[in-house]
């Protein structure tokens, strides 16, 4: 504060003086934590974009902020994610191991993207009325697996039930198809960096608000 607006100040109406400064600085703090938090649901979108994670994952960070209207020296924000252990198990890099206590299934590259209803696949909503029932082959000492039989190859690169007959009663032309592999649990390697993110986003806080004070304060004596 300089000492030309203090005597101006004191000169005139110190109430209302203390008042505009009050309402600035309320307004560059909220200004400045919002923006902020803005900025780090950005980075932590960013964030799961470069670890392949896809868009979907990444718009499961959302984030709110207080006070909803108007300005405060209080002002917060909340940012989250609704895919909570997703996000840990890519952050923290763990063990996934099947909920029913057996194998758990990965698909194969065979596998079709997407199961019945446009569900995720997996071996409950595998579309058998295309490609026939799952047959569960045990491998000793290796990966098991879930396959699907009399699969005839088609022009798209993909399978498909034979039905034909005659291909059927010779097996001519006919595949077993690997759908899923079958392994006791799976390792996610490490893929975010939220903590690492939110430090580099969080670091510039003081200076957003410091910034914003600056200029609301220039705006004011135009």
């Amino acid at each position: 504060m300089s000492r030309t607006r203090l005597e101006a100040a004191l000169e005139g109406n110190l109430e209302q003086y203390m008042r505009e400064e009050l309402d600035l600085a309320e307004r560059a703090v909220t200004r400045g934590v919002h923006g902020r938090a803005t900025a780090l649901k950005h980075a932590l979108r960013a964030d799961v974009i470069a670890g392949g994670l896809g868009q979907r994952l990444s718009k499961s960070w959302r984030h709110e902020s207080y006070p909803r209207n108007g300005a405060s020296l209080g002002a917060a924000s909340l940012v989250f994610t609704k895919a909570d252990k997703l996000i840990r198990a890519f952050d923290e890099g763990s063990d996934v191991k099947s909920s029913e206590g057996f194998f758990l299934a990965i698909p194969t590259p065979s596998a079709p993207k997407l199961g019945m209803g446009r569900k995720r696949i997996s071996p409950s909503t595998f579309p058998e009325h295309r490609f026939g029932r799952l047959r569960f082959v045990y491998v000793k000492g290796g990966t098991s697996l879930l396959v699907v039989d009399n699969q005839r190859a088609t022009k798209k690169g993909g399978y498909a039930l034979s039905k034909s007959k005659r291909a059927l009663a010779s097996g001519t032309g006919l595949h077993t198809v690997p759908m899923f592999w079958l392994v006791p649990r799976a390792r996610l390697r490490k893929r975010l960096n939220v903590e690492r993110v939110e430090r580099a986003a969080l670091s510039g806080l003081a200076g957003d608000i410091d910034r914003e004070f600056q200029t609301l304060s220039r705006r004011r004596l135009r």
